[in-house]
């Protein structure tokens, strides 16, 4: 999931969804409550260790941060060098992905099909727009926190892709690498805020809707693939706060029709990798539940 997450355009939501933990992960942010905030004052440690399900939240969180930490700079580097093959990766990823996941839908009707073709089309829409000029004021700060964290949950929509769209993304990069201890807090205070309150949505909509959700979720990730096709041309350029000349506007192409080095046999090797790992992952998922 953290190295998911540090891509613009891909979710660590939709690799917790196909290793078969994302339903416990709601369940266990949702569990975080007032009662949970009572046992802990009261010095009830071990009663709401258990509450919250920490060992699980615990494990998942450890290995997000310290695989983003770790992953960074090498997934930065391979966007850069290798564009086509890691994009080609990833959208062979996420329609392996979202295979896995129209699958858990136990009943296809008019409403499920609804909800996928919504989904689709929402993801679709989002990941077309362009990123804007923001503020960079406190208050702005934490409401991009809980949108991204959000997003992040969300199979097939990527909070770091959000950060992209709200002017964010390499803000908040900066202030990481150059220790900007207040932007960070106020971050990461959105993204608590964001994450405690979005959790509760998703398990009522798990817990009333639970194949008109996942059709939702599964309509996200096939919308998502217009991000991480992998042959693109730029058509706008801007220039971020420090020089740098970043895609503004980008247009989907064909191979044939891509001005750099198509690489279309190792793409489509890559992207049949990442459907072949997918399906490990489901049958590591399967056995879990097993």
């Amino acid at each position: 999931m953290g190295a998911a997450d540090v891509v613009p355009g891909v979710s660590g939501g939709t690799i917790a969804f196909i290793s078969g933990i994302y339903e416990e992960l709601i369940y266990s942010l949702k569990s975080i409550d007032a009662r949970a905030v009572s046992l802990f004052f009261r010095g009830r440690f071990s009663e709401f260790w258990k509450h919250i399900n920490g060992s699980f939240l615990l494990s998942v969180f450890a290995g997000i941060i310290i695989s983003a930490l770790s992953l960074a700079g090498l997934i930065s580097y391979l966007l850069t060098a290798h564009p086509v093959l890691i994009w080609s990766f990833f959208f062979g990823l996420i329609v392996g992905s979202a295979i896995m996941v129209g699958k858990k839908v136990k009943k296809w009707n008019a409403g499920t099909w609804l909800a996928l073709f919504a989904g689709a089309a929402i993801a679709w829409a989002i990941t077309s727009m362009a990123p804007t000029h923001t503020p960079d004021a406190a208050w702005f700060l934490f409401l991009s926190g809980m949108i991204a964290i959000s997003a992040m949950i969300l199979p097939g929509i990527s909070g770091s892709f959000i950060l992209l769209l709200l002017g964010k993304y390499k803000y908040i990069l900066d202030a990481v690498a150059s220790f900007d201890i207040k932007t960070i807090i106020i971050f990461i205070l959105g993204c608590v805020a964001g994450l405690l309150s979005f959790s509760r949505i998703l398990a009522w909509m798990f817990r009333k809707f639970h194949d008109f959700t996942v059709a939702l979720l599964t309509g996200f990730m096939i919308g998502s693939l217009n991000k991480v096709w992998p042959w693109k041309t730029v058509l706008e350029w801007y220039a971020d706060r420090h020089g740098k000349m970043i895609p503004l506007i980008e247009k989907n192409v064909l191979p044939g029709q891509y001005e750099g080095k198509a690489q279309l046999l190792a793409a489509i090797l890559l992207a049949g990798a990442a459907l072949a790992m997918i399906v490990w992952l489901e049958s590591l998922g399967s056995k879990k539940k097993d």
